[in-house]
């Protein structure tokens, strides 16, 4: 044998596996993680059709008369009034971009200006029916776009929350009814939290470009949504110094959004300051509201979040702020200071109410949802079998409260308004071309109205000839200004007229009785107006037994406590009996 060993041979490695690319590894991981991310798209799937359902349950409530003042003025008026000269709303205290949403939505629905202004003089029911869908769908929309949200900036689990706690609360549900901005102006804010959310994951320009495109589109729906702007700013820093240029490219996004939903705000400049202006001095009317008892705007606010959102998740919003500030820093910045600052900004205003804190909802609920999860985490913590539990106990404590009451409303709005039942029974008992005295603000004036049938008795085709309370010794009387134009001597001007019927409502009489010292002379009517005036019919909105609710701007109108059985207020129906009426 050789002294010299010959060297083994090691054994050949095995043949290397074709290269992929990272698009061919990416598709064969597109079934896996579908597979994944399906059960939470079924659950978002079932959140939006539960929260579709409670926005249109009872939508045509109070119909054919749209009982709502700013409903009735102001957004389907104007879309169909677009119909008959250009795209300039010429009317800018509310932004124009849920107006045009309903212009469009009309053209396509009932074919163009002919139709739809028939339908509005003959069957305005399933006009503002159409709006107010309208509004539902994008409530719904607003749902599921916070769920993206929330599983950007936290995870699925907040994400989920998130969508199920807005998709009931009880004020974004409510204002889902009506066709007004409010519950519209939540898409765009949405939409930029889900840029801001993009922001702090990784902070691309196309998501500087989506938070930008949120923003303009909230604006140009509400003015306020522009509060959005802040968390916009903080997410900026989220990663270090703040782009410069993506913050630019935002910007820009952002202004492009709001010029081509509001684009005669550029094209016809002067009107859209007046508008704003207008706007403002609206906000800022100090006293302009009888009624309005409270003198804190802030506390007002924050008594509004105890309902309209909730004790459990306003208290864990707060709490919330705690943990983010503590254990999160750079989120703390992100979704804290903007609704705290909003609700500073807005409760230093003359007048406000619950529905003009809707804007900020979108990063409340984002706050409240984290902190209800973490809280469900660090119980369960030592027992990882009780996270489930714990989780969906979170959850059901979380929405609770706003199920409950939505529910309640949505059975409350399904149900015949007072002001129609008072309506029915003056049909019946008052002849067409009897004189009556209707209080502003309580029915709109095509409530004397029969609707697409005008008649010949009177002048104007109204059924009863109405006693002039918009005009007063010094001009024409605003709703707000009513209660301070009232006198006792007016229930004889009315006798010796032959105004032998009155109409009135606890809306508008609940003004003067909230503050009584401001309006001696009301307070006087009213007891003269009982004490000349039979009682000839009362409808009340409360089930029997349950207390009256105190004169408030939006309990009062949203018809939030549970002693509510149908909408409206209480309505009372006077007959006097002296001078002309006597001969009745």
């Amino acid at each position: 044998m050789s002294a010299v060993e010959t060297p083994r041979t090691a054994p050949a490695p095995p043949p290397a596996p074709p290269a992929t690319s990272h698009w061919a590894a990416a598709a064969l991981d597109r079934p896996a993680r579908r597979r994944r991310e399906l059960p939470w798209l079924v659950a978002l799937g079932a959140i939006m059709l539960g929260a579709f359902v409670l926005r249109v349950w009872g939508a045509s409530h109070g119909l054919p008369y749209a009982y709502n003042a700013d409903e009735n003025a102001h957004f389907v008026p104007k879309a169909i009034g677009l119909f008959g000269h250009s795209w300039n709303p010429g009317y800018f205290v509310n932004p124009p971009a849920f107006t045009y949403v309903l212009h469009v939505v009309f053209a396509v629905w009932y074919g163009g200006r002919g139709g739809v202004s028939h339908a509005f003089a003959t069957d305005p029911t399933s006009v503002f029916h159409l709006a107010r869908v309208v509004a539902a769908l994008a409530g719904t929309i607003s749902v599921g776009l916070l769920y993206v949200a929330g599983a950007r900036i936290f995870d699925r689990r907040a994400g989920l929350l998130s969508a199920g706690l807005m998709a009931v609360a009880f004020l974004p549900v409510f204002y889902s009814h009506l066709a007004l901005n409010d519950v519209p102006t939540l898409i765009g804010v949405s939409l930029a939290m889900v840029g801001i959310g993009r922001i702090v994951q990784r902070g691309a320009t196309s998501d500087y470009v989506l938070a930008g495109i949120g923003l303009g589109v909230g604006c140009a729906t509400k003015y306020t949504a522009g509060v959005v702007l802040l968390p916009l700013l903080a997410a900026s820093f989220t990663h270090g110094r703040p782009p410069a240029a993506r913050l630019g490219i935002a910007a820009g996004a952002a202004l492009v959004a709001f010029l081509i939903a509001n684009p005669y705000a550029l094209l016809d400049f002067s009107g859209f300051t007046d508008g704003l202006n207008h706007q403002s001095t609206a906000a800022d009317e100090v006293g302009g509201k009888l009624g309005l008892t409270q003198r804190s705007g802030v506390w007002y606010y924050l008594w509004t979040l105890t309902w309209g959102l909730g004790w459990v998740p306003a208290l864990a919003a707060a709490g919330g702020a705690v943990i983010l500030a503590w254990e999160r820093p750079r989120l703390f910045w992100v979704l804290v200071p903007a609704p705290v600052l909003f609700l500073l900004f807005m409760g230093t205003q003359g007048r406000y109410f619950g529905r003009w804190l809707l804007p900020v909802f979108p990063i409340v609920v984002l706050v409240a949802a984290f902190a209800i999860l973490r809280a469900a985490d660090a119980i369960s913590g030592r027992w990882p079998v009780l996270r489930p539990t714990m989780t969906a106990l979170a959850a059901i404590a979380l929405c609770l409260q706003g199920l409950v009451h939505s529910v309640h409303s949505d059975l409350v709005l399904s149900r015949e308004d007072t002001r129609n039942i008072a309506r029915t029974w003056l049909i019946d008992h008052a002849p067409a071309g009897s004189k009556i005295v209707v209080e502003p603000g309580v029915v709109p004036d095509g409530w004397a109205q029969d609707v697409g049938q005008p008649t010949l008795i009177t002048s104007n085709g109204n059924r009863w000839i109405k006693y002039p309370t918009s005009r007063g010794p010094d001009g024409v009387v605003n709703i707000e200004d009513y209660e301070r134009t009232l006198r006792p001597d007016l229930i004889d001007e009315f006798e010796k007229g032959g105004y032998c019927w009155i109409v009135s409502g606890s809306t508008q009489s609940g003004r003067a009785f909230a503050q009584p010292e401001q309006v001696p002379d009301a307070i006087a009517y009213y007891r003269r107006l009982r004490a000349r005036g039979a009682i000839a019919f009362r409808a009340s909105p409360y089930r029997d037994g349950a207390q009256a609710v105190p004169f408030n701007f939006d309990w009062s109108f949203d018809y939030y406590p549970l002693g509510y059985e149908r909408p409206g207020p209480v309505m009372t129906i006077y007959r006097l009996d002296r001078n002309v009426c006597s001969k009745g």
